[in-house]
């Protein structure tokens, strides 16, 4: 009997041991990821051709009020309604309303004007607990309780079809959304009609978060949640943070928090100028050093300070860069306790300074500044930094902005150029990312036509790169 003792006690000492080796795993440090730039940091690639309010495309709606609660074992087309009444105003703003009580279903056409396949979206708060079916098919569902279901539709400009939209409670209405999702260059037609970047969609058809990547943007694309779609300057947009954000998740056992600090329309050489730059002189003009103001005088003459100063936009995105990881436990507390490490750094720059012909020529001396001050500040001398070059125009590009770019890839460490580069700081060559208009959803050439796809292919390219630097390839 002392013996079975013994040997038990010996066994929860040793299971209580393996167990206290697991939590300290389960423990390790989070590993952080600071993202900066400019506007295409941000995010600008778009997820769908966005949404608008419907209105005149739907065609004589009438709303008919049925007895009692809604019954899913009720055919409400074989019943009589005790109320029916013709919708004057649909969609818009200011739908007409709905009669009070029983259960109300909305009839009538449906006519588009452009061919392509649609989101619908119908009703807004209470009233989206509904179904909708266009054609007779199910494009929508939304019972009480779950999340809405979405089933795309393909609709032929000018063809009349019927629709239907049969509301679960007493909260119905006349408001809607209505979105095309296969524009060509969005996120929806890149992944649900192109088949590409598939990792992005759930079983069920809905965009799919990770549960072991956290967002977090400050200054903008202010998202605050697992990564999922969303994280760009809106809802509806996305920059590199997406597939970024999948390669090391998909890489670290530990949780990875993004951290997103960028704001659009900034320039290295001025805006984002790293502390400890200093003045320099060029064509008979002073050009700022860190904390100066204005950007430029004439040699010889006192300058006039404006309301902006160099390296403001450095200090705005990286101080609340600090004090998001200051208050770490507070902010992330599914994170308490764990405590957090910064594994790199990513950059993605270089539009506005392509502008001015002294602040391009000036790139590669900043850039290399900034690289020191960002390890330095945050106390992470060898994380990682990854570098995107500018894309613009793909392999046609000249002038500055071909400038910048070769600047970007000159820091890379493998050049030789910079030996104490080598082996951590890696740039990553986006022109033949590039994406022409005709096959994007924007005419926006400095936000790459807003082309999904680019900003895609950008973000794995700079995940990639990252782990052959932590892998020391």
């Amino acid at each position: 009997m002392l013996c079975f003792v013994r040997v038990t006690f010996c066994l929860a000492i040793f299971l209580a041991a393996l167990n206290g080796i697991v939590a300290d795993e389960n423990q390790k440090p989070v590993k952080v990821y600071i993202l900066s730039g400019q506007s295409n940091m941000v995010g600008i690639g778009q997820v769908t051709g966005g949404g608008s309010r419907w209105g005149d495309e739907f065609i004589n709606p009438v709303v008919s009020v049925y007895e009692g609660e809604y019954d899913p074992k009720k055919d409400y087309d074989q019943l009589k309604a005790i109320e029916t009444l013709k919708l004057e105003a649909f969609g818009g703003v200011a739908p007409t309303a709905y009669p009070a009580g029983g259960t109300c279903v909305t009839r009538g056409q449906l006519k588009i004007k452009q061919t392509g396949v649609y989101e619908l979206r119908p009703g807004y708060g209470g009233s989206t607990y509904n179904i909708m079916t266009v054609d007779g098919k199910e494009v929508y569902r939304r019972e009480p309780g779950e999340e809405p279901t979405h089933h795309h539709i393909k609709l032929t400009a000018g063809k009349t079809v019927d629709f239907k939209i049969t509301y679960l409670n007493h909260q119905a209405s006349g408001l809607g959304w209505i979105a095309r999702v296969d524009i060509p260059g969005t996120l929806s037609t890149v992944v649900r009609q192109d088949g590409k970047f598939p990792y992005l969609v759930a079983s069920d058809g809905r965009w799919k978060a990770r549960d072991d990547v956290w967002y977090k943007g400050v200054v903008t694309a202010g998202a605050n949640k697992w990564l999922n779609v969303g994280c760009g300057a809106g809802a509806n947009s996305i920059g590199p943070e997406l597939g970024f954000g999948h390669k090391l998740g998909e890489h670290h056992e530990e949780p990875v928090l993004i951290i997103k600090a960028s704001q659009g329309n900034r320039s290295l050489a001025w805006d984002f100028l790293p502390p400890g730059s200093k003045r320099y002189e060029q064509y008979g003009k002073v050009y700022a050093g860190y904390k100066d103001s204005p950007s430029s005088w004439d040699k010889g003459t006192k300058p006039k300070a404006i309301n902006w100063y160099a390296g403001k936009q450095y200090d705005d995105c990286f101080q609340a860069a600090h004090e998001v990881l200051n208050n770490f436990d507070q902010n992330f507390p599914q994170f308490k306790g764990r405590g957090y490490e910064i594994a790199g750094f990513v950059w993605w720059q270089g539009h506005k300074d392509q502008g001015n012909a002294i602040h391009a020529a000036r790139y590669e001396q900043n850039l290399v500044h900034l690289i020191k001050t960002l390890r330095s500040e945050f106390k992470a001398q060898k994380a990682p930094f990854i570098i995107a070059t500018i894309g613009f125009d793909g392999w046609k590009m000249e002038g500055n902005a071909l400038t910048v770019a070769n600047a970007q890839l000159a820091v890379s460490g493998e050049t030789g150029k910079y030996p104490e580069f080598k082996g951590n700081v890696n740039t990553v060559e986006t022109r033949g990312f590039w994406r022409e208009v005709d096959v994007s959803p924007r005419n926006q050439g400095f936000h790459y036509n807003q082309n999904a796809e680019t900003y895609m292919l950008v973000g794995e390219a700079l995940g990639d790169a990252m782990l052959d630097l932590l892998e020391g390839k």
